[in-house]
């Protein structure tokens, strides 16, 4: 693992323990600048993740309690008139920062839900016709609860396709949660927690991500999948380019949080369930013969073939 990744992930499982395979993913998604919603019962931490790893980096970070009342004020800002010169002025809203946590993000309105595209997309804000640019590196990490339906709004496929991972935490496994409930009242939560990386250092890892290679075969290996998923019978609407981008993305973040400057098959078999899975709508055939979409892309995936060299 690249050194200065694993100090990163140490710092996070301070707070979160024994789930090291999801604190990667997301440091891989920070690698890449994409965001990340994740989708799990409540109590099993995924709060604490996200205020975790905004505290061990030295950034702003601003959390935002959606609620069916939450306007789009609250998210992007709005302007307001200078009563000593009479000009509209900005006023900040809660996107405003390097790490947004929209927690159970369902639960806010469409409406409100909109005001998060150009965000999460431009990494800007547009208010009464004046842009303003987002700090770097900025991202949205957003939390649902895919158990309680009543008074939740479905996000469109045009949300979930702007996030570059969706992640399921899961209960920990049982010497974890042993380990979890022994430490009882003196853990370390994430309001504890020191920054061992400031935002300048994030920006210099991610051009370095973005310098890792990727042979030919592994970008055919990326389509190939892709492609998959638009010819199965079992998906009705298969993953679009963005998709394929986000994947390629991804794979090499992944490959650079492992220590490498190229990518493998495997780095493209890591992340694919988190980045592809939420991007496919299944047809009635696959929604009767799996589980999920992620066992759908699953089976789809091994239909393709896999490249054995990565050069």
């Amino acid at each position: 693992m690249n050194s200065k990744i694993e100090k990163l992930v140490e710092n996070i499982e301070k707070v979160i323990v024994g789930k090291q395979e999801v604190v990667l993913k997301i440091v891989t998604a920070m690698m890449c600048g994409g965001h990340v919603l994740i989708e799990d019962v409540p109590g099993v931490g995924k709060t604490q993740l996200v205020s975790a790893l905004a505290k061990s980096v030295d950034g702003k970070f601003n959390r935002i309690q959606l609620t069916p009342d939450v306007m789009p004020s609250d998210i992007v800002g709005f302007s307001m008139v200078d009563r000593s010169t009479g000009a509209l002025e900005y006023k900040d809203g809660a996107a405003m920062c390097n790490f947004l946590l929209a927690d159970e993000i369902n639960r806010a309105s469409p409406k409100s839900q909109s005001s998060l595209l150009e965000v999460m997309e431009e990494h800007q804000i547009s208010v009464d016709g004046v842009t303003h640019v987002l700090p770097r590196p900025f991202m949205t990490l957003a939390t649902q609860n895919p158990v309680e339906t009543y008074g939740t709004y479905h996000l469109p496929e045009a949300q979930m396709d702007r996030f570059l991972m969706k992640i399921s935490m899961g209960y920990p496994a049982y010497e974890d949660e042993l380990k979890i409930m022994t430490n009882g009242e003196s853990a370390l939560s994430a309001k504890d927690l020191e920054s061992v990386m400031t935002t300048a250092d994030i920006e210099k890892l991610m051009e370095e991500a973005q310098q890792v290679n990727t042979a030919q075969n592994i970008r055919k290996y990326i389509l190939d999948i892709v492609t998959a998923t638009r010819n199965s019978e079992l998906i009705k609407l298969g993953v679009s380019p963005r998709g394929s981008i986000a994947l390629l993305r991804a794979a090499k973040a992944y490959a650079f949080v492992m220590g490498r400057d190229y990518v493998v098959p495997d780095d493209v078999k890591a992340v694919m369930g988190e980045v592809l899975a939420h991007r496919l709508m299944l047809s009635p055939k696959g929604r009767s013969s799996y589980e999920d979409s992620s066992a759908v892309l699953a089976a789809v995936a091994m239909t393709v073939e896999c490249p054995t060299e990565a050069g």
